[in-house]
C-alpha cells in the first residue's frame, strides 16, 4: 500500500478518522491541563575559610582554600536534602521541591541550591529561603561543636536565586505521547473499518445444494460424466457376433436378446483370447 492509497482510504473513511482526531485533540488538551508548567530557580553558594585561617592572606578568604571545605559542603548538602530539613523549610513557608548538591565540574566547595514548583513567585521565594536556611544550618553545625566565631567556616552567595525558568521538556513529552497515541489509534480504527468493508465485498463461494422440500422431486439431471459403464461400453464397442439375432428367429425373441446384450455389455466384456476360441451359441446361453 503506497501513500496515495493511504490518503484514499483516509478520505473514504473520514467518518471514522474525524472523530478519532477530535478525541486526540481532546486528549491533548486534557494532558496539557493535567500536567502544569513547572518552574525552577537556582542559586550558587560557596564555603569560605574562617577569619583566623585567612590572617596570613590579609583576611582574603578566596586566597585560602582547603580540601576540608569541599567535604563540609558535601555534608551540608546531604543535611539540606534530609526529611528533617524539608519539614523545617515547609514550616517556614517554603513550597515545591528542594535539592542541594555540589556544583558540577566545580574546582572548590561550590553548592547549587535548587527549588522546583508550579507557582513562579513561590518558587523564587522558596529559593531565597533555602539559601538563607543553608547558611544558618552551617553556623548551627559549628556551634554544636563549640567552634569559636573567628574560626567558623563561612558561606557567601556567588549567584543569588535566579528568576524561575519554565521547565517544558517533560510537559512537551507528555503532549507528544498523547497526540501520537490518539493519531495511531485513529488510523488503526480507519483501516480496520476499511478491511471489514472490503471483506464483505468479496464474492461468496458456491454453497452446497439445499435439500429438496417434501414432495419435490429429488432427481437431478444426469451429467455426461455420470454415464454408466454399460452405456459407455455399448457406445464404444459393438456386441459380439454370437449374441446377434439371426433372421430365422421370431420377432418376439428380439426384446429378450436385447436384454441379454445389455446384461452382457454392462458386465466386464469377455475376451476372446481368454476363452481360447470357445464361443457359446445363443441356444446354449438361453438354457
Amino acid at each position: 500500500m503506497d501513500l496515495a492509497e493511504i490518503f484514499r482510504v483516509m478520505r473514504r473513511r473520514w467518518y471514522v478518522l474525524l472523530p478519532g482526531l477530535l478525541l486526540t485533540a481532546g486528549l491533548t488538551v486534557a494532558v496539557a491541563l493535567m500536567v502544569p508548567v513547572t518552574y525552577q530557580s537556582q542559586s550558587t553558594v560557596v564555603l569560605l575559610n574562617s577569619q583566623k585561617a585567612t590572617v596570613a592572606y590579609d583576611g582574603n578568604p578566596f586566597l585560602s582554600t582547603q580540601t576540608s571545605l569541599t567535604g563540609m559542603a558535601d555534608s551540608l548538602a546531604r543535611n539540606l536534602n534530609s526529611d528533617a530539613s524539608i519539614r523545617e523549610l515547609k514550616a517556614q513557608g517554603a513550597t515545591g521541591t528542594y535539592e542541594a548538591k555540589l556544583a558540577d565540574n566545580a574546582q572548590g566547595p561550590l553548592m547549587w541550591l535548587t527549588v522546583t514548583g508550579t507557582d513562579k513567585a513561590a518558587v523564587l521565594a522558596s529559593d531565597r529561603l533555602l539559601t538563607t536556611y543553608a547558611a544558618g544550618r552551617l553556623k548551627e553545625f559549628q556551634a554544636k561543636q563549640s567552634v569559636a566565631s573567628k574560626a567558623m567556616i563561612r558561606m557567601t552567595t556567588i549567584v543569588p536565586p535566579q528568576n524561575p525558568v519554565a521547565q517544558t521538556k517533560t510537559r512537551i513529552e507528555y503532549l507528544i505521547m498523547a497526540g501520537l497515541l490518539g493519531f495511531v489509534l485513529s488510523m488503526v480504527a480507519t483501516f480496520y473499518v476499511e478491511a471489514r468493508k472490503r471483506t464483505g465485498k468479496l464474492p461468496q463461494l458456491d454453497r452446497p445444494a439445499q435439500p429438496a422440500a417434501a414432495g419435490a422431486p429429488t432427481t437431478a439431471p444426469r451429467r455426461k460424466t455420470e454415464e454408466s459403464v454399460g452405456e459407455q461400453t455399448l457406445a464404444l464397442r459393438p456386441p459380439p457376433r454370437w449374441s446377434r439375432s439371426t433372421e430365422t428367429e421370431p420377432a418376439a425373441a428380439e426384446p429378450e436378446a436385447q436384454r441379454s446384450v445389455v446384461t452382457v455389455a454392462s458386465a466386464e466384456p469377455l475376451d476372446e483370447e481368454s476363452s481360447h476360441g470357445y464361443r457359446p451359441r445363443t441356444g446354449q446361453r438361453d438354457r
